[in-house]
């Protein structure tokens, strides 16, 4: 929850200095647990470096609570005068509304209230005229001809109390009532004069005007008058009491930000520092306070119903329930900060990234701007002056984007598409268009000149306007554009997408009610102080974690629930570059674990035969996890001093009560993952394990655990990423493409043994997912690597795919070699801005974590893959 957020988005404007100052309050418990997990400095160490609160367990204590108790007099301060001049307005309003009924029950009103009908000439038009002549009627107690007292309203209601536009409205009103009126009987032209001067209050009203044009006999004019000045005091009296709803509305939603900010501080600082100062703090010091008082609140619903009251005799016919409908429309809507999903906070950091250019391509048209010459505030407006070049038929001046080097790297890839298509290279021109639009989409993934997704939403619009895909069956004929449309995107949709789908589900429902969380905090806390137990329990929860709501979004779990060791190590300490690494590469180990770690598992289930269960992926992997996870660990203890500086602080397990709805989603994700190890067993019941991911689906957006705002943030650029390279592979074995390559391959590699082929398909993994995504590698090389195997003359099949798929993910040796490096490189030291980790860490560890993954899977992988008969 993002309660500063909601101060920020709920607070009345103008009161806004008068709240809890809750991000201050913030800022002081990271300084105190700084000091409270501060070593005894140092004779030797500079005093500028020495904390500014020397601190101990009573010492953060008192600290915090003179702060508190700072913050608690400035909202009671504020809360006493406020609250006395709202009740001063709401009593004068009931006031004047007790006048304007005593009046209108004398009968000086010629207008009947429930009723917009006026039968003319059933009026008391002397009374009338006098009562409204009087200097010291009702119209002069409800405050016309006075001053009327500053607003306290919200932003959104001050124009509705502004007189010109009170004016305006009764202008509307009564002109529609007067020209209703015409119906009743026809009335000769009336004498303008007859108004001259008769109230001095309303005598510059607009109203008047309308009222002088109306037709009308001579002995209604006071009549009309009264009606008129009547019908706006009614409109006056609903505007102020609207005024005086709002203001003790925005005075209880005071008391209640305010109080719940309270309790949120506190419960932060019990939760970070291990202190217990949150219920003695709200029972003796907060509750006890004028503002947070039962007595207070229950006065503020008092005025609040009399105020109902007072708007529904005037307004509503003295219906009570309709009244209390018409004005809460005249509120703000309540802005509440849900929790994040894991989905969320990667999207933001994608963004951040994106904004940052830390590695990201440019795109076509929103290239890379110069720094030097970025627009600054009070700059003027610049516009691109672009290129002019020189044409037969005159100068051209072109946009920029167009000479930029992106689109200079499409070009290329465009004129390679054409001449593919243009040159015979292979018999079949069938073949020959499938291998010229498997070059062009396999080029402009790894450019990524245009984003990933958007070439795998070109794909089957390639495949039917090429007529690439043939059918099934024999004879082999090539399919028309109508037959190979359904076709082509049925292979889009398949039940591993479902199974991606179910993943995503699973870790969003995990990560926004804290559970995930729960579990790893509980797991780091057994870890204690030293720093290499603290790498390697980090390291094992990062791709434990990876293993359920799948490496993409793990580092992100990971990262913040690291942030108090960060918070509290020096800036240039080696420790925190280990330990952010050494989560990056275990995320990216991590992704081998289940079938659903990564996309580069789903992709590899759906090219093998046949498909593997959940124990036997796990009898695979989980060895080469725990091995390769050991022996990068290693590394990261021998070339960083990770005693160096370091005073780890401990982490204490989060205090999140596990309620109803927690032990429902546990329930169900674990009773999916079982479903999930043994669906080849239940086959005849489930069918496919992607039925068996509409549990979760169904589950936690049927009940509302998850929103529909929670299924939008799902990674929708992934699912169409794999989306696309299913229909990639469909394309190419269809066309017959696949078989040929994997055939003309084998001819060249028949002299290598099984093991050797697998090494050197290893080695080509290795090398290409390291430059481009490890999705996209997985997309290129394992349909080819599918077909390699089965035409190998012993076929191997299973073992390349799995194995390349094990490979995909032990691939880490740049920052962009995978999300979970992606997100190491991007993450910053709160206090200096400075980025933890450069390339150069990537280099001199990744490299040698990549060989050594590579190790194990041609060692522990392959011969565990052979044991299960692949």
């Amino acid at each position: 929850m993002k309660f500063s957020r909601s101060i920020q988005f709920n607070a009345v404007p103008d009161w806004s200095d008068h709240y809890l100052a809750y991000s201050n309050l913030k800022k002081l418990i990271y300084t105190l647990e700084q000091s409270s997990n501060r070593t005894e400095p140092s004779q030797a160490q500079d005093a500028e470096a020495l904390p500014l609160i020397e601190d101990a367990h009573g010492d953060s204590d008192e600290a915090f609570r003179r702060a508190l108790d700072t913050e608690l007099k400035k909202v009671c301060s504020f809360y006493d005068g406020k609250e006395k001049e709202i009740l001063d307005e709401v009593n004068a309003v009931l006031e004047d509304l007790e006048a304007y009924k005593h009046e209108k029950d004398s009968g000086a009103s010629p207008l009947d209230q429930s009723s917009h009908s006026f039968a003319p000439g059933r009026g008391r038009a002397s009374s009338s005229a006098s009562a409204l002549a009087g200097s010291s009627g009702v119209f002069r107690s409800l405050g016309f001809g006075r001053p009327r007292r500053a607003s306290t309203m919200s932003n959104s209601i001050e124009h509705a109390r502004d007189d010109h536009g009170l004016e305006e409205d009764i202008i509307d009103e009564t002109a529609q009532l007067t020209r209703s009126r015409t119906s009743y009987e026809p009335r000769t032209t009336r004498d303008d004069g007859a108004l001259g001067g008769s109230m001095e209050d309303m005598r510059a009203s607009k109203d008047t005007a309308i009222l002088k044009h109306m037709p009308g006999a001579g002995h209604d004019d006071f009549s009309d008058r009264g009606f008129s000045e009547f019908y706006a005091l009614s409109v006056a009296l609903k505007k102020r009491i609207i005024s005086v709803y709002v203001s003790l509305c925005e005075l209880k939603s005071f008391i209640q930000l305010n109080k719940t900010g309270f309790s949120k501080a506190l419960k932060k600082f019990d939760k970070i520092l291990d202190h217990h100062l949150r219920s003695s703090y709200m029972e003796n010091s907060v509750n006890s306070a004028d503002p947070f008082r039962k007595e207070a609140m229950g006065k503020i619903d008092n005025n609040i119903f009399k105020v109902e009251r007072a708007y529904a005799d005037v307004a509503s016919k003295g219906d009570l329930q309709q009244a209390r409908q018409e004005l809460r429309l005249h509120l703000r809507e309540y802005v509440v900060w849900e929790r994040n999903t894991v989905w969320r906070e990667m999207i933001g950091i994608e963004r951040k990234a994106q904004a940052a250019r830390l590695g990201w391509r440019p795109t076509l048209l929103g290239g890379p701007q110069d720094h030097a010459r970025i627009q600054r505030q009070g700059d003027a407006e610049e516009t691109e002056a672009g290129k002019v070049v020189d044409t037969p038929v005159g100068r051209i001046r072109c946009p920029p984007w167009l000479f930029s080097p992106s689109a200079f790297l499409l070009l290329a890839i465009v004129v390679i598409f054409v001449v593919l298509l243009s040159v015979p290279i292979l018999n079949s021109s069938q073949q020959q268009n499938c291998l010229a639009m498997l070059v062009f989409v396999s080029m402009l993934w790894a450019t990524e000149v245009i984003p990933l997704f958007v070439t795998s939403l070109m794909i089957p619009f390639l495949v039917v306007l090429l007529r690439i895909v043939g059918s099934e069956e024999k004879p082999y004929v090539r399919l028309s554009a109508r037959e190979a449309a359904p076709y082509i995107f049925s292979a889009m949709w398949t039940p591993v997408i479902m199974l991606l789908l179910g993943g995503f589900t699973i870790a969003a429902a995990l990560s926004k009610y804290q559970i995930a969380k729960v579990m790893a905090t509980f797991v780091l806390s057994k870890a204690g102080t030293r720093p290499r137990t603290v790498l390697l329990t980090n390291m094992f929860v990062a791709m434990v974690a990876s293993m359920w709501i799948s490496n993409v979004a793990a580092p992100v779990l990971s990262y913040s629930t690291v942030q108090p060791v960060l918070r509290n190590l020096p800036p240039d300490s080696e420790f925190s570059k280990a330990l952010i690494l050494g989560i990056a590469l275990a995320a990216c180990v991590g992704g081998m674990a289940s079938p659903i770690a990564s996309p580069q598992n789903i992709i590899a289930l759906e090219h093998m035969r046949p498909e593997p269960s959940w124990l036997i992926w796990f009898f695979i992997a989980l060895p080469v996890c725990f091995a390769s996870l050991f022996l990068i660990w290693l590394l990261l203890v021998l070339t960083f001093r990770l005693s160096k500086g370091t005073a780890i602080v401990p982490l204490r397990p989060a205090r999140e009560k596990f309620t109803g709805v927690h032990w429902f989603i546990s329930l169900v994700s674990v009773g999916t993952i079982l479903l999930w190890c043994v669906t080849h067993q239940i086959d005849g019941i489930v069918g496919d394990m992607g039925v068996v991911a509409l549990i979760p689906m169904v589950l936690f957006f049927g009940t509302g655990v998850l929103t529909k705002e929670d299924f939008n943030n799902f990674l929708w650029t992934v699912v169409m990423l794999a989306a696309g390279g299913l229909a990639l592979g469909k394309a190419v074995n269809s066309s017959g493409l696949l078989h040929t390559m994997a055939t003309a391959i084998v001819q060249r590699i028949e002299h290598l043994s099984v093991y050797g082929v697998f090494v050197v398909l290893s080695v080509l993994i290795l090398v290409v997912a390291s430059f481009i995504s490890h999705t996209v590698a997985a997309l290129i090389v394992l349909p080819l690597a599918q077909q390699i195997g089965a035409n190998m003359t012993t076929p191997h099949p299973n073992l390349l795919v799995m194995g390349g798929a094990l490979m995909c993910s032990a691939a880490m040796a740049l920052p962009t070699s995978g999300f979970p490096n992606m997100t190491a490189i991007m993450m910053e030291d709160t206090r200096t801005g400075q980025r933890y980790l450069h390339v150069k860490h990537f280099i001199s560890r990744g490299v040698p974590s990549s060989i050594l993954a590579f190790l194990v899977v041609i060692s522990v992988g392959y011969g565990l893959m052979l044991i299960v008969g692949y």
